[in-house]
């Protein structure tokens, strides 16, 4: 049995066709940004995925990973407006979210006028995200809930879609602002990026060592990507998926019953983790052509969905456990 969360039924008929197109644009786009991005297959799918669901990643990993390069290459292939911010020490609130200026006009009229910043963009790159301080930090917050922000009491909203994709050094500590929790949870996935494969880190030095780099090309729209986004969230989701995930979220939350759980986790993820996973297992189904998400699209998805939703209690850590660890655990208990 499958159901269909708040959204108009649609014929299966309709529902083929629509997901056959999306999977040739989807496919299009795979193939642009591997033509750019080297040897991060599973990092490239995470962060379509976390686009196609409509929702925001943050990306992590050391320098020189191509982070900000695979930001800039899907603003193009998806045919987004982008714009980059650099987060440093000294950035204010005004400098992502715009100001008001006072004009005064031939009559001698004076008023206010509002400037837009540069999160009136469809994709915001927020580059080094834990180098500017909590304030700054907290600009995000509501545009990355309600997709509007205030400025001086008015309100103001963003261009649809609207996507924000993080970034951040895990290695650089000095001078940093841990993201706080209520944000962590506003990304929809935590995308970690490795060490790239030696036949990757082969190809990326012949092919990016010489006179001309690859250079990504435009293959979609932003009119084309709202309609893939609703396409996924009117996909039918099978209960034992849902099921699937609601007992996978549940057991991540100290005093559910789950021994390990109480024992390692200070916290757990809440019900925006089941949302996020909910539309990230929809999105990955659509992105390896089914019409369904399956379990293992939950078991997949786990980590980079719960990994920021979590902390682990003092003598978890003191034991040298990670959140990776209890996550793969309570994905092996779910069988």
């Amino acid at each position: 049995m499958s159901v269909l969360i708040k959204e108009t039924a649609i014929a299966e008929q309709d529902m083929i066709a629509e997901a056959e197109r999306a999977l040739a644009d989807i496919s299009k786009v795979r193939d642009g940004v591997g033509r750019v991005i080297f040897g991060q297959e599973s990092v490239i799918e995470r962060a379509l995925v976390a686009l196609l669901a409509g929702g925001h990643a943050l990306l992590m990993g050391v320098p020189g990973l191509a982070k900000t390069k695979l930001v800039e290459t899907l603003g193009v292939v998806l045919g987004l407006d982008s714009r980059r911010i650099q987060f440093t020490p000294d950035l204010m609130p005004s400098d992502i979210l715009g100001s008001e200026v006072l004009e005064q006009d031939e009559n001698g009229r004076r008023s206010f006028r509002f400037i837009p910043g540069p999160i009136f963009a469809q994709l915001l790159m927020a580059d080094e995200i834990n180098r500017a301080s909590p304030r700054t930090q907290s600009a995000l917050l509501q545009s990355m809930q309600e997709y509007h922000v205030t400025v001086a009491g008015a309100r103001h909203d963003l261009p649809s879609p609207f996507h924000v994709l993080a970034t951040q050094n895990p290695l650089e500590q000095e001078g940093t602002y841990p993201l706080p929790e209520a944000q962590l949870d506003r990304f929809l996935m935590q995308i970690d990026i490795l060490y790239p494969d030696i036949e990757a880190e082969r190809r990326i030095l012949l092919e990016t060592t010489g006179v001309e780099d690859a250079t990504p090309q435009n293959v979609l729209d932003p009119a084309r990507l709202k309609a893939i986004q609703l396409l996924i969230r009117r996909m039918p989701v099978p209960e034992s998926v849902v099921e699937a995930i609601l007992a996978l979220v549940r057991s991540a939350r100290p005093g559910q019953g789950n021994a390990d759980t109480d024992k390692h986790v200070a916290w757990g993820p809440g019900p925006r983790a089941s949302q996020a996973l909910t539309l990230c297992a929809r999105a990955r189904a659509l992105y390896e052509g089914r019409l369904a998400p399956s379990v293992d699209d939950v078991r997949a998805l786990a980590e980079p969905v719960l990994q920021h939703r979590m902390a682990l209690t003092f003598a978890a850590r003191a034991e040298g456990m990670n959140v990776r660890d209890v996550i793969a655990r309570l994905v092996k208990a779910q069988g």
